[in-house]
């Protein structure tokens, strides 16, 4: 649901496209001529048909957003998502070119892939007048056949449809001749799939001109004379906020689109887990490896933003992004990174004192009420312990801490913080009875590991805190938690 990811999913293109040089050629290949919307809609019945996953990556719309989309594309419609930010409208628009044919023909040359069956342009035609069957044709992998474009005030016709090219003209051709067009965005994506992210920014003179496009499929470039029949899908997205309020889609725009559906967060806890196990980068590869982020703690990440979702404290109408708990997570895993390095710890393991550090560089990521100005970290400190304490009493609300209580009896107390190593943290504590069901509870593997142990009892330590089964003294950079 993400959409930070390049455009092109199919890295695995095959080395070779189809070896056909002509239109004879490609005729007596026996390829037959199909729409863009013909090809995506019998490529989404074959998936579907096998039991093929339809659009990877995307977590969460599989009984919602995903039956409505399949509805559209199978009626040939263009089609518009509406949802607030990070809902994942982009990504799940790029995954769309996986429903397309993995290569199509076009005329060599051209400049909006016109098929050489049924030329468009004024120099294909004129092409194939020419050449006849002697017509050159070339193979575009569908990664190629997707453009997308984010609508800014300063998008113009130019960028979108075309205009005048100006060398063109300059090199002797006259103005009245449709070769001196310069192409924009969107005839240049012609068979395939182009996505306007963010629509209602387009100034509305600027949406007037993509009228054409959604009905009757050409497009006019200044005073030419000119009908392009364009064969390609439109996908837009918008934030129903901008929709009414920033900028506005103008009606007759609207009624053009055959499809408006409206994108949500996670749905359920489950789902806002898988996304962040999918999404958030901790691996990083290389000579530096990434830091282990146990079960846990990404189940207080999503917690915590589900809770931010709902608070009432934060403006509902500007959304709480998938991003905010993908770049917690990542932040968290980054501060136990930190700590080896500082401490000379062998394995980065994050623990729970590596979350209130990340709640500061969240903030930005979240619009506040008026009414909260100023308690901004109070209200998102208070939320973060809601969440871990809710994630306590869902994993160790009746575990038997007796063995880590008994460290506490006379007084003792153990301090911990970000810059504590996790072998300093268990000889503070000393050996507990009961670490290994504690770490079971929690689903970690790995008794020998001192970072995870040390991550399991730290968790362990505020769970109680937040029961008020023990006391806590927050210093500098870290917690002294004693009874």
């Amino acid at each position: 649901m993400v959409h930070s990811h390049s455009h092109a999913r199919h890295a695995d293109r095959p080395a070779q496209a189809p070896v056909t040089a002509t239109v004879a050629e490609l005729r007596a290949s026996g390829h037959t001529y199909r729409t863009v919307r013909d090809e995506i809609r019998q490529n989404l019945l074959r998936q579907m048909r096998a039991g093929e996953e339809r659009f990877p990556g995307i977590v969460g719309f599989g009984q919602t957003v995903l039956p409505q989309l399949e509805r559209a594309l199978l009626a040939g419609h263009d089609t518009i998502l509406l949802g607030e930010r990070g809902q994942g409208k982009t990504r799940l628009i790029r995954t769309l070119s996986g429903l397309l044919d993995e290569w199509t023909p076009a005329v060599a040359g051209c400049e909006i892939n016109d098929h050489p069956y049924v030329p468009a342009c004024a120099r294909c035609q004129r092409l194939a007048s020419q050449l006849g069957d002697g017509l050159p044709v070339t193979w575009r992998h569908r990664s190629e056949r997707y453009g997308e474009k984010l609508a800014t005030p300063d998008t113009s016709v130019g960028d979108l449809i075309g205009d005048i090219d100006p060398v063109k003209v300059a090199e002797g051709r006259p103005l009245g001749d449709p070769e001196t067009i310069h192409f924009g965005l969107v005839p240049r994506t012609n068979r395939g799939i182009f996505c306007l992210n963010e629509l209602p920014d387009l100034a509305e003179r600027i949406q007037v001109s993509l009228l054409n496009v959604l009905e009757e499929r050409d497009i006019g470039v200044r005073g030419y004379a000119l009908r392009l029949p364009l064969d390609l899908v439109l996908v837009a997205s918008a934030n129903p906020e901008d929709y009414t309020n920033r900028g506005r889609i103008i009606t007759p725009l609207k009624d053009r689109f055959g499809a408006e559906i409206r994108t949500h967060y996670p749905l359920t806890l489950t789902d806002e887990l898988a996304l962040i196990r999918q999404e958030a980068e901790i691996a990083w590869g290389g000579a530096e490896p990434g830091a282990t982020l146990p079960e846990h703690l990404i189940e207080v990440m999503a917690r915590f933003t589900r809770l931010v979702r709902s608070s009432t404290a934060i403006d509902s109408r500007s959304g709480v992004s998938a991003r905010f708990a993908i770049a917690g997570a990542e932040s968290a895993a980054a501060s136990a990174v930190r700590r080896a390095a500082l401490t000379g710890e062998a394995e980065p393991v994050a623990r729970i004192c590596d979350l209130p550090p990340v709640v500061t560089t969240l903030r930005g990521k979240v619009e506040f009420e008026v009414s909260e100005e100023g308690r901004e970290e109070e209200v998102l400190g208070h939320l973060l312990r809601r969440a871990t304490a809710d994630t306590f009493r869902a994993h160790l609300g009746s575990a038997d801490f007796s063995g880590l209580l008994a460290t506490f009896e006379n007084g003792g107390n153990v301090e911990s913080g970000e810059l504590v190593p996790a072998a300093d943290l268990l000889a503070r504590v000393g050996e507990v009875a009961g670490l290994a069901k504690i770490m079971q509870r929690l689903g970690m593997e790995g008794g020998e590991s001192p970072g995870q142990a040390a991550a399991a009892l730290e968790f362990a330590l505020e769970g109680l805190y937040l029961m008020r089964r023990l006391s806590k003294d927050v210093v500098d950079g870290g917690a002294v938690y004693r009874t």
